[in-house]
């Protein structure tokens, strides 16, 4: 089974990673939310927004960007508007860490300096600040996910019955 991380790093808004831990359970990757954070985890903006997805999460914490990559040895994949590789041209490799910075900075500009071949983007028009924070994770992992024929998850849905009345 393939195995995808997602790295948050001091996040601001409790909705943008309640839907974050929503995609990361509805996909199987596993979620790193990287201290100090914006809110507490038991925000209820974040657990609503996660829904009732909680339970299926692989989650850990860290206390600082610091701590996590003491704990972690990558690939990452840093993704930032400040990037010149586009997401689309990355070959995301099993066990991959897409890592995402706060929703009001994005990641720290000392470390997209020391690793610019990792560092990609979503494109995006001229004179925009970026996407959603929760938006840009999704994208990030469903183009990991195709690259690697979307693993364990269900390809089909079916409708209900459907009974036309006149």
């Amino acid at each position: 089974m393939a195995s995808l991380n997602i790295v948050l790093v001091e996040p601001e808004i409790p909705q943008n990673t309640g839907n974050v831990a929503r995609t990361c359970a509805a996909t199987g990757a596993r979620l790193h939310l990287v201290g100090p954070m914006g809110f507490t985890i038991d925000d209820k903006k974040l657990k609503r927004a996660g829904l009732d997805y909680w339970h299926l999460l692989d989650i850990t914490y860290y206390d600082s960007l610091e701590d996590f990559f003491q704990k972690n040895n990558g690939p990452f994949y840093y993704f930032s508007t400040k990037a010149r590789n586009r997401y689309s041209d990355i070959s995301y490799p099993d066990g991959a860490y897409l890592v995402f910075g706060k929703e009001t900075k994005g990641l720290p500009e000392s470390l997209l300096h020391e690793h610019p071949e990792a560092c990609v983007r979503l494109p995006m028009r001229r004179g925009l600040r970026s996407l959603n924070l929760s938006n840009s994770v999704a994208i990030g992992v469903y183009e990991a996910l195709r690259q690697w024929d979307f693993p364990d998850l269900q390809w089909q849905g079916q409708l209900t019955q459907y009974h036309w009345e006149y």
